[in-house]
Order: C-alpha cells, then structure tokens, then sequence
C-alpha cells in the first residue's frame, strides 16, 4: 500500500491542499496522513475547520517575530521525526512557502519521493517574489513529479531540463477548493458572514481589496492606500472593503490613510468561507496575491494586481488580471475603467478561466495510483 504524507503550514497551502487530501482519503488503496507545521496559525485552523481536516501530526511552530533562518531551520528539524514514523512513499508540498521548501529538503533526506503540487511558476526574478521564487525554484530541483497547473507551467520545468514523462499538467486545485467552497458557503449560517451582508452597501459597486506582499512594504503600499482614497473620494458610488493583513508595516499605512474615509471599510482578515462570499458580491478586485488571481476569474470578477511581475501569466494574457504594480495613477486608471466602461468589463468577466475545470485532485491521484515504482 503506497503511503502518502501531505505536508503544508499557511491559509493558502492549505486551502489549496484541502481537496487533495479529501480525493485520497477516498482513496482506500492508499494510506495518507497529513502534517501541518503551522507556519501560520489561526489562519491555517480557520481552514482545516471549514474543510472538516483533522492533521494526523502538527508542529505548531508558529512563533512571535519570526524570521526565515529559523523558521526554515526548525521545519527540517521537526519534520525528521514525522518522516521516521510514518515513512511516507511520497510527499506532497505545495507552491512557494517557507514550509514548501523546507519540507522538501526534509523528505529528500529521508529518500522519500518529493510530489509539488502547483509546479513551475516562474518570474525569474529571485527577489520577486521574495522569497517566494527561490522556494519554488529549490523545491522543483528536488522533486520527483511536478503537478504543474498549466501549460505554461509544464513548459517553465522542461526549460529546466526536468523530465518530461514526471510532469502532469492538471489544473490549479485551488478551482476544485473555490467550487467546493462557494456551495457550501451558500447553505453556511455563519455570523461573520451575516455581519459582512449588514456592511455591504448593496447600491454600491464593490471593490476588495487585499495586500500583504513583502515587497510592496513601505511606499509601495503608501501608493496603494493614496491610489484607493481617490478612488472612493471621487467614486461616491462605489464601496471599497478592505481586510487588512496583521502586519504592522501593512496596518499602519493603511489606517492613517484610510481610516476617516466613509465609504472604506477596514476590516480585520477573514476566514476562508467568509472571504469567498466577499470574493462572490465583489464588482472587482485589487490584490497581490496569487491565489485570488487564481479564483476570482471563475467567478467573472475582473482583478488589477499589484505586483510589477507574476509567475502567473496566463491570466494576464487571458485577459482575466490587469498588472498594475503600485503605481498609484495606473491603479486608479485602470480601476475606473472597469467602474465606466461596462462593455470592458462585460468582456473581462466572461473570460474562461485558464487555470482549471475542478478535477486535479482527481489527475493528481489517479497518476499516482497508476505508478509503478
């Protein structure tokens, strides 16, 4: 019986990872176990919760103040003791984080096959994201077979000179998270998101925003928050709702910026199925992150994002994501297009999704059901 350990510590990994590990426990044939490292914490249970997971073995490593040397450092340390009980056959990692990286080099050790899930994104640029792109990169010298999303993605790794028969295009499983999620979100009686249909301003048009990118930190988001009080200050008819991420270099330019203005509400992070309603009622929406890049076009939402380079290009040549960077006037360019000119924005948000149909947990399983190693 072929043992799996699926291994992952963030909200995003974990969102990402949730429907593969539910498509293997279905899978009798197989023994799966999953390993947090809690890299994240609170935000990483919000989702283990909703997706009804329960990790078979949690590092819980989150500490206040933490830096990569030692955050890298203690998931390989800790894991040892994982990989000598279990013995895991494969071990799946997902993407770009710190714990995608570190667990790869642990699994290697322990002469376990690597599986990344979400290979071959690329910017080529190891300081954007940072330290995003070098995970990655690490990560894909050391894995045996690369689950990659996309065509594109398949074509980054054999440019590389991996393998070509050890790549598996089979879409971005964060489509077959989104599609789960958004029916359950339906019949959810959640207070938080009744609380978020009380702040919605229905007559409004609504854009969401979200940012928390390392490189944007400093006057890059001071642009940000100037770019969406203009926004709001000269679209009376449009209401911008803002997560804000915990950090302190993100908060404080955020709320002395946009604090006083009444048609921005700031309000703290959210939960996986709260976050998606929002996505869901949203007009358009502004961010840095990957994964929203990722959804938001399933559900016919137009996205600006503010990053100068993506490792996901096929959206931007789709026509689903805009690239802004954080510059200030292109933000606001670019944003009230999409609020005035309806025929632009009819045609951005009928765009196919170039990330997936729903079924690459299915792909991911099925292959490796088939190996014969």
């Amino acid at each position: 019986m072929k043992k799996n350990l699926i291994i992952f510590g963030t909200r995003p990994e974990a969102i990402k990872m949730a429907p593969l590990v539910k498509e293997f426990l279905r899978n009798d044939q197989m023994s799966t176990k999953v390993c947090v490292t809690a890299q994240h914490r609170e935000m990483l249970d919000q989702v283990l919760d909703f997706f009804e997971i329960k990790p078979d073995y949690d590092l819980n490593l989150m500490r206040p103040n933490q830096n990569l040397y030692t955050l890298t450092a203690t998931i390989i340390t800790e894991l040892k003791a994982v990989l000598e009980d279990f013995k895991p056959d494969y071990v799946y990692v997902h993407g770009d984080t710190t714990t995608t990286m570190a667990a790869s080099i642990a699994a290697f050790y322990s002469g376990a096959k690597v599986c990344h899930i979400e290979a071959g994104l690329r910017t080529q640029n190891k300081w954007s994201p940072f330290p995003e792109e070098m995970n990655r990169q690490v990560t894909g010298r050391i894995t045996d077979f690369h689950f990659a999303p996309t065509k594109t993605a398949k074509e980054n790794l054999l440019k590389e000179n991996v393998i070509e028969d050890q790549v598996l295009v089979t879409g971005n499983t964060v489509i077959d998270a989104l599609l789960f999620s958004t029916e359950k979100v339906k019949d959810l009686n959640n207070k938080k998101i009744n609380r978020l249909k009380e702040m919605v301003d229905t007559d409004k048009k609504l854009i969401l925003v979200t940012g928390h990118r390392r490189e944007n930190h400093g006057q890059g988001f001071i642009n940000i928050c100037e770019a969406l009080k203009e926004i709001a200050v000269t679209k009376p008819d449009v209401q911008i709702i803002y997560p804000v991420h915990l950090n302190p270099k993100i908060q404080k330019p955020v709320y002395d910026l946009l604090s006083d203005i009444s048609n921005i509400k700031l309000i703290d992070p959210l939960a996986y199925p709260e976050f998606i309603w929002l996505m869901n009622q949203s007009y358009m929406i502004i961010t840095d992150s990957g994964g929203v890049q990722e959804e938001a076009p399933s559900l016919g939402k137009p996205v600006l994002v503010m990053r100068d380079t993506t490792e996901r290009p096929e959206a931007v040549e789709a026509g689903t994501v805009i690239l802004v960077g954080t510059d200030k006037e292109k933000i606001i360019q670019e944003t009230r297009s999409l609020l005035e000119d309806e025929e632009r924005y009819k045609s951005m948000s009928e765009l196919h999704n170039p990330y997936g149909d729903g079924k690459a947990c299915q792909r991911i399983v099925e292959y490796i059901k088939e190996l014969r190693e």
